[in-house]
């Protein structure tokens, strides 16, 4: 089983309180893992979803204060950056990984985007067939979120968080520790693949 190599001291730095140990930290355990993984993801994304893809690494540079919760690698389609861009993200935090589909506030487009969720809602549930999603909007980073099935309901929810003035899209699967620590690599890749349709959705709008 090819699994994603991560260790337990990768997720217990997030418990460190010194900001800048934990930035260190990251740097020295979690950031150089992700940074091997980037290029299978990449071009598996790629393929399977049909869209030139290019991974981007979590540097946190701008931040001086408050050490981040969790670190990621995104997956967007502009070699130019990803944040201004509806993108794809394997996420690292203290509970565990995360495979999400983001959309941040300052995201370009983001009426568009609504209104695409908004009319497909029902074409979004037949195609997740039901399974089993979590919303990581406003998310506290200490536990897992809430799983909710992927209904029209669900999908017309994140398109309402996301229309309003500060509103974002983050949604996706996660593994706490125990699971992440064995997780195999395909299993991974195919919640990304789950969340195909929905990132589709949001890119062709943007």
């Amino acid at each position: 089983m090819a699994t994603l190599g991560f260790l337990r001291r990768d997720f217990e730095v997030f418990a460190i309180e010194d900001f800048n140990i934990r930035l260190a930290k990251i740097d020295e355990f979690v950031t150089p893992r992700l940074m091997r993984l980037a290029p299978e993801f990449n071009r598996e994304l790629s393929r399977s979803l049909h869209l030139d893809f290019f991974p981007h690494i979590a540097r946190h540079m701008r931040r001086a204060a408050n050490p981040p919760a969790e670190t990621w690698a995104a997956f967007g389609p502009s070699r130019a950056g990803y944040k201004r861009l509806g993108h794809l993200a394997l996420c690292v935090s203290g509970v565990g990984i995360h495979a999400r589909v983001i959309v941040k506030s300052d995201a370009d487009k983001r009426p568009e985007m609504v209104r695409a969720i908004k009319s497909k809602a029902a074409d979004l549930q037949q195609a997740f067939r039901g399974t089993k999603i979590q919303q990581y909007q406003n998310w506290n980073c200490r536990e897992m979120p809430r799983s909710s099935t992927a209904n029209a309901d669900f999908f017309e929810g994140l398109a309402d968080v996301l229309a309003k003035k500060s509103g974002a899209l983050d949604a996706g699967f996660g593994w706490p520790v125990r699971d992440a620590l064995t997780v195999d690599r395909a299993e991974v890749l195919d919640a990304f693949r789950e969340l195909g349709p929905l990132f589709s959705l949001i890119n062709l709008a943007s």
